[in-house]
């Protein structure tokens, strides 16, 4: 018996947060049979915004069952090779990604932007355009005796305007790092907290022939850039789109170290701002100053990320994505997590009568690795490489397998892939949250 013949009809879901997580969360309960699924967005419209991000192939696999993979790819490209460099231009080592990894399925590089385009469109065109809507939030919740939840609502003016509240029979709050639904789960939480260290990230357009075909990530123990581009030449220049983050300890007394204090997440500054601590840095002929000077706009953050929480389950509300389980920018699986999360949750929601019993089996699933995966990140992640290169040779070397052995760099990348459960072996035995539907007639 299914969640819906248990209920006699199909349940409604809301999920609060139209991002990448809300909306693959409202496909995925779309793909397994759920007919009543309602995405609420606090912007006023689904806008293109923000950088780039990797897609890793479990998260691809998973959008490809979805039937979104061509049109991702449309605008997005297959990451082939990603290098790591030491600040002096030295090479510690290069690795095959995707296919070329042995995957079935490949990395991609993507805009932000197209990607949650890509998933807005199949919500309206799957589940109907009132299924989307926007310029609402939820700003609390609460349990009813029945263990469903009260949502309070609150629209775009920030006055309370038509229905000051819902019922719905489960929530999913994919509200971000900053989620209403995690702050009425986990009361009196605080806010995220912040490592000191600025990270500054933005977009450029240029030559093909000033980028590598490869993803970078090069620094030493106090900084480090990432490079890598988005899509193929274009236009009769053959200019290329490619995406860029740095880090940064902030300087003390600095007044972006206040960024975080403020709530001024997502700063506007000029390239100038931390442009000298990049001069000369190259790789391979990929000149990072260069591609800093061609962006349009810069944008400043402090890195942050959530204490793994030991409950992301009350009754008939859950959280996913960033809203369960933020992580430090390492390692590319952000949204690659927040993806995996939301076929995991359809998946257990489907496949239990009660809709409290399928939170917490997706609870019990993915929060034991997300947890780990949050304190990998917090140390550095795949990018411990570029640490214990330059812990061992500062001034830079002539071979890296004078300085780290071959063996102890491929462990780390190895037991990073295990961790985020990206490697060959589990990626390509398919994906285990297909929900087969019963047949009519």
């Amino acid at each position: 018996m299914s969640l819906h013949t248990a209920y006699g009809r199909s349940p409604h879901i809301v999920i609060a947060g139209g991002g990448i997580a809300g909306l693959t969360t409202a496909l995925s309960l779309h793909a397994a049979g759920f007919e009543r699924v309602t995405v609420v967005e606090a912007a006023a419209a689904i806008r293109p915004m923000g950088a780039g991000l990797n897609l890793m192939p479990n998260a691809v696999r998973e959008l490809d069952a979805l039937g979104l993979l061509d049109a991702l790819e449309a605008g997005a490209l297959r990451t082939r090779e990603l290098r790591y460099y030491h600040r002096s231009g030295g090479l510690i080592s290069r690795e095959p990604r995707g296919l070329g990894a042995g995957h079935r399925w490949p990395q991609l590089s993507v805009h932000r932007a197209h990607l949650q385009q890509v998933l807005a469109g199949a919500v309206r065109a799957r589940l109907g355009a009132a299924a989307l809507v926007t310029g609402v939030r939820v700003s609390g919740v609460e349990p009813l005796p029945d263990g469903r939840p009260r949502l309070r609502l609150e629209h775009r003016s920030g006055a309370v305007r038509g229905r000051a509240s819902l019922e719905p029979d489960v929530l999913v709050g994919a509200d971000g790092i900053r989620s209403a639904v995690r702050a009425a789960l986990h009361p009196g939480e605080g806010g995220p907290p912040w490592n000191g260290m600025l990270v500054w990230r933005g977009v450029s357009r240029i030559p093909a022939r000033a980028i590598g075909s490869f993803m970078l990530i090069a620094g030493d123990d106090r900084q480090k850039a990432v490079v890598y581009p988005m899509g193929r030449p274009t236009g009769p220049g053959r200019e290329v789109l490619v995406n860029w983050a740095l880090a940064r300890p902030a300087e003390t007394g600095c007044a972006s170290a206040e960024t975080r204090l403020r709530g001024d997440w997502d700063r506007p500054v000029p390239v100038e701002t931390f442009l000298p601590f990049y001069e000369g840095w190259e790789f391979d002929g990929v000149r990072v100053p260069d591609i800093l000077r061609a962006a349009d706009s810069a944008y400043e953050y402090p890195m942050v990320d959530r204490e793994p929480l030991d409950r992301w389950t009350h009754g008939r509300t859950t959280l996913v994505g960033d809203a369960a389980h933020a992580m430090h920018p390492t390692g590319s699986n952000g949204a690659t997590q927040s993806i995996v999360d939301a076929r995991a949750l359809a998946h257990a929601l489907a496949r239990h009568d009660d809709p409290a019993e399928g939170l917490a089996a997706y609870e019990a699933e993915r929060r034991p690795a997300m947890t780990a995966l949050q304190r990998a990140n917090r140390r550095l992640g795949p990018e411990a490489v570029i640490a214990l290169a330059h812990e061992r040779a500062p001034h830079g070397f002539t071979d890296i397998h004078d300085v780290v052995p071959a063996e102890e760099l491929a462990a780390v990348a190895g037991r990073y892939a295990t961790a985020g459960a990206f490697d060959p072996d589990t990626v390509n035995q398919g994906s285990p949250y297909e929900v087969p539907l019963p047949a009519l007639g």
